[in-house]
């Protein structure tokens, strides 16, 4: 049973909230901003199917195709650190849709794409715009959503990541396995996620503007005609006056935009810990199981068309974790959740390294072992980190800095996924399966330490509460168990 959930003492007390039209509208609004995440999962999931027959249609070397896989990634870091800080100037909406264009475009030309010069233009547009919605549309939905339910609300997000991620390995096994002879097939793989980007364009033309964004561009009665719609009329009156409040404690403090962040050391704090979190999920190696898993399946013991079908079991398992891990924002707090996340997957790579040494290649069992293993670990990581640390990073920074501080930490987090989507080959050539994930190992352990010495908790407390112990510090004084 979820725990019961009160404001902050200090803070007014809000009506609860309600049912009825207003809480079909948030769904509606969230379902559709939840396309950019989709796409996010499809296009960076949709390379590990289509690699092998792009790389023997345009004749790439190994090196060119991590240059392919990882030009999405590197300019996904961009797209972050860019459109966090354009959010916050010209509107979460707005940002939103133009990500929209950015996906369609890309799209277009990696499909037409004549040859590797122009497929990586491609690539590159796709990356700045997964880099943008990975930064915007969770905050877009956390600072829409009432703070009961903010953690199941922005955690949809990363479950339509992982449910376009296994959208992208179910048509690559399709088209594979069906469409495998003709030249072109990836192109075919590639050109599938056009479909939602037009959604996602027509469907935030109708959407409403952040109404926190609005009230801090002094434009409440817009902001109060926002809430409405997705609140009850008490409810909406009640959360305005709070962003008010604490929107003219931040102007008469003079604590607005990021030169601010560099002259309060707590704010300066909170955006550190933002940055070790994201790179710390990174470092499970978890998006390297989602580019290369087909390779790391092939390694273990699979054939390359094994490995491409087996290849779907950690999609699978993805999401259901996401959706056990969605059911869990709003009952488990987002410390204990990265705790056992990290323990979890820590322990998967342990058992991963171990099973790769046990079980000497050409064992009949080494495969499907291995593979149990890989969905173990993608299964934790699932559950427990990813839509955890994506809300995390949508609700801990103050508003002046939210889109500035979700924008650095995403950056960060795309810059480190970029390296190991670049070097992760290489790194399992140089020391096979074992040394790898006894790597990803040591690794896990030490971003264990970090979270349980340095990541306060977050849960349960309005962004107007949180956005004053943050600004205060008080946040880092509560009792971390």
């Amino acid at each position: 049973m979820s725990a019961t959930i009160t404001p902050p003492t200090g803070n007014s007390k809000l009506p609860p909230l309600t049912s009825g039209p207003h809480t079909r509208r948030l769904g509606v609004v969230a379902l559709i901003a939840t396309f950019g995440g989709l796409l996010f999962g499809y296009d960076t999931g949709v390379i590990n199917g289509a690699l092998s027959p792009m790389a023997a249609e345009l004749g790439l070397t190994a090196f060119t195709e991590g240059v392919v896989t990882s030009s999405l990634v590197f300019a996904a870091a961009i797209g972050a650190m860019f459109c966090g800080r354009l959010s916050d100037g010209w509107g979460r909406r707005k940002t939103i849709i133009l990500l929209a264009v950015l996906f369609f475009v890309g799209t277009l030309a990696v499909v037409l794409t004549p040859n590797f010069a122009i497929l990586v233009v491609g690539r590159i547009l796709l990356g700045l715009a997964v880099g943008g919605a990975s930064t915007v549309v969770p905050v877009f939905l956390a600072e829409l959503a009432p703070y009961e339910i903010r953690g199941s609300l922005a955690g949809r997000n990363e479950l339509a990541i992982v449910v376009g991620q296994l959208a992208a390995f179910v048509v690559n096994a399709i088209l594979g396995s069906t469409l495998g002879h003709i030249e072109g097939v990836w192109r075919i793989m590639f050109a599938v996620c056009a479909v939602p980007a037009i959604a996602l364009f027509f469907g935030m033309l109708r959407m409403p503007e952040s109404p926190r964004w609005l009230v801090e561009k002094g434009r409440h009665e817009e902001a109060l005609a926002v809430l409405r719609t997705v609140r009850s009329e008490d409810r909406a009156v009640a959360e305005l006056g709070d962003v008010e409040h604490v929107a003219q404690e931040e102007l008469e403090s003079h604590q607005i935009g990021w030169r601010a962040i560099f002259s309060n050391k707590n704010l300066l704090r909170i955006l550190l810990i933002g940055i070790g979190l994201g790179v710390a999920q990174q470092l499970t190696g978890i998006n390297s199981i989602m580019y290369y898993g087909q390779t790391v399946l092939v390694e273990s013991g699979f054939d390359k068309s094994g490995a491409l079908i087996a290849n779907i079991a950690p999609g699978v398992i993805a999401v259901v974790g996401g959706i056990i891990g969605l059911s869990l924002m709003d009952r488990l707090d987002r410390r204990k959740t990265f705790i056992t996340g990290l323990a979890l997957t820590t322990t998967c790579h342990v058992l991963i390294g171990v099973a790769s040494m046990a079980l000497p290649v050409g064992n009949p069992i080494r495969p499907f072992v291995i593979l149990f293993l890989v969905v173990a670990f993608v299964g934790s990581m699932q559950t427990f980190l990813n839509i955890a640390v994506w809300v995390y990073l949508s609700e801990v920074f103050p508003l002046h800095m939210r889109g500035f501080g979700t924008g650095v930490s995403i950056f960060m987090l795309w810059i480190v996924n970029g390296f190991l989507s670049l070097y992760f080959p290489s790194l399992v050539q140089a020391t096979g399966i074992t040394g790898t994930f006894f790597l990803f190992a040591v690794v896990g352990a030490l971003a264990l330490l970090f979270v349980i010495t340095q990541v306060p908790e977050t849960r349960g407390r309005t962004l107007e509460a949180l956005e004053e112990d943050v600004t205060t510090g008080a946040i880092y004084l509560v009792n971390k168990g």
